[in-house]
């Protein structure tokens, strides 16, 4: 996968794209169910050996968004009977999956819709969905443009769903997209490797947690 090289980063100023006055970092669904052994996915019996180093590589990005006064929002699937998609459920269903056990996914209330390695510190607002996109039904855009957001970093769980969902949406609502592609990850390879293909020929930059830490260093250190 060929992300942003450092050269072309120097070139074309990706210190100046990201910079803290215009951009937020959007950390999603890395929970329970989506990320720890104990979670609704680990428990199905999914490999999550992909899983640790992007939460570790999100860990780090949140950090340097903190330092460097990036506003940082955590986007979490929060569901309940309620808000199950009667859709979702009639797909599984054809599928041959059980519709009933698979729509548990990140209940409210329960340890599975807890925030899993990355955390919000005190102050760091919270977005609830109920779909995978951060946009669809939420008011994550008005709260952007309150920021005078007009670039985001999006990582998170999983590379294929939830993060490309809102990659798209977001491109479709004129923001800068930017994945930091290792510290997203799917349960399979092959499916990050062709979501992030798919992601940077159609409307995202794909970047390296390190280069995107080391320009908003380099932002904090001429602030």
């Amino acid at each position: 996968m060929n992300a942003l090289s450092p050269a072309l980063a120097e070139t074309e100023g990706l210190a100046a794209w990201i910079a803290p006055t215009r951009t937020a970092l959007l950390i999603i669904d890395m929970q329970v169910d989506f990320g720890s052994p104990g979670g609704a996915v680990g428990q199905w019996g999914v490999d999550l050996s992909t899983v640790p180093a992007a939460l570790a590589a999100a860990e780090r990005l949140a950090q340097g968004a903190r330092a460097a006064q990036v506003p940082v929002i955590f986007i979490g699937l929060m569901t309940s009977a309620k808000t199950d998609s009667a859709a979702w459920s009639e797909r599984m269903r054809r599928r041959g999956g059980d519709p009933e056990s698979e729509s548990g996914l990140c209940r409210i209330g329960e340890p599975g819709a807890d925030f899993y390695g990355p955390l919000p510190v005190p102050g760091e607002r919270v977005i609830a969905k109920t779909r995978y996109s951060a946009f669809h039904g939420t008011d994550l855009d008005s709260v952007l443009k309150g920021l005078g957001v007009d670039t985001l970093i999006v990582c998170g769980l999983t590379t294929e769903c939830c993060v490309g969902s809102t990659a798209w949406d977001a491109f479709h609502m004129d923001y800068h997209v930017f994945v930091a592609e290792d510290a997203c990850a799917a349960y399979e390879p092959d499916l990050h490797a062709g979501a992030l293909k798919s992601l940077e020929l159609n409307c995202a930059i794909l970047v390296k947690s390190a280069d995107i830490a080391a320009a908003w260093a380099e932002a904090e250190a001429h602030g």
